[in-house]
């Protein structure tokens, strides 16, 4: 099988989830019979949030543009990037090295596409929807992102994962934004933001939805199997 590099640590939990994921993903006699990832779990990039929302702080793509030439040179035969906001460096980090690059963005729109979604509810960082990381493939699909009133609300959730805060006291929160979108017209839920995805549990039944980690899971499987 070839290994897949991972480009980590945004946030560390949700790499970790990740690979998680990866490992469920296959049907293991033994040990041989895993995906090989090779992880970059750096908690050092800079805050993609303050670079993009708040217009301070270092610039992450110098950062990602290392770290996917690391994992070039430690023997990684394609890149993937479980950050959704961190996609607004993807062209950067697929020009970095000659590897191909596993674009969780895209993988998302054509999965969401063939599920008939029409009408999105996006749950994602609000600097996904400020750098625009989803126009383009959703245009593509003809996809139409709904995006959170509480943006305010989301951001505090994504800052209190990172900060360890209990899972089981934010996920009430979350489910009730998801449930307003759906009031307001999504057909389908999607879930951007890896560390949303620790809470994918607490999406309202009856809604159709979809995580893009698990789009990134299944390309990562698929690649490393082919």
């Amino acid at each position: 099988m070839k290994p897949v590099g991972i480009l980590g640590g945004m946030g560390p939990e949700a790499t970790i989830l990740l690979m998680q994921k990866v490992l469920d993903a296959v049907p293991a006699q033994d040990d041989a019979d895993h995906i090989p990832l090779i992880v970059h779990q750096n908690s050092q990039v800079p805050s993609r949030i303050k670079a993009l929302m708040e217009g301070r702080g270092a610039d992450p793509m110098p950062v990602l543009i290392s770290m996917a030439q690391d994992l070039e040179r430690a023997g990684a035969q394609a890149l993937a990037m479980p950050c959704n906001t961190a996609h607004h460096y993807a062209v950067a980090v697929t020009h970095a090295t000659s590897l191909p690059f596993l674009d969780m963005i895209n993988l998302t729109a054509q999965h969401l596409a063939t599920a008939g979604a029409k009408t999105v509810g996006m749950l994602a960082s609000p600097a996904t929807r400020k750098t625009g990381v989803f126009e383009s493939a959703f245009a593509a699909h003809d996809l139409v992102p709904l995006w959170a009133e509480e943006e305010g609300v989301l951001l505090s959730i994504i800052r209190a994962v990172k900060a360890g805060e209990a899972l089981d006291t934010l996920t009430p929160r979350l489910g009730h934004i998801a449930a307003r979108m759906t009031a307001e017209g999504a057909d389908h839920l999607l879930i951007a933001c890896t560390e949303l995805s620790l809470m994918a549990h607490s999406l309202p039944p009856g809604t159709p939805n979809t995580d893009s980690l698990d789009c990134l899971v299944k390309a990562i499987v698929d690649f490393a199997r082919a």
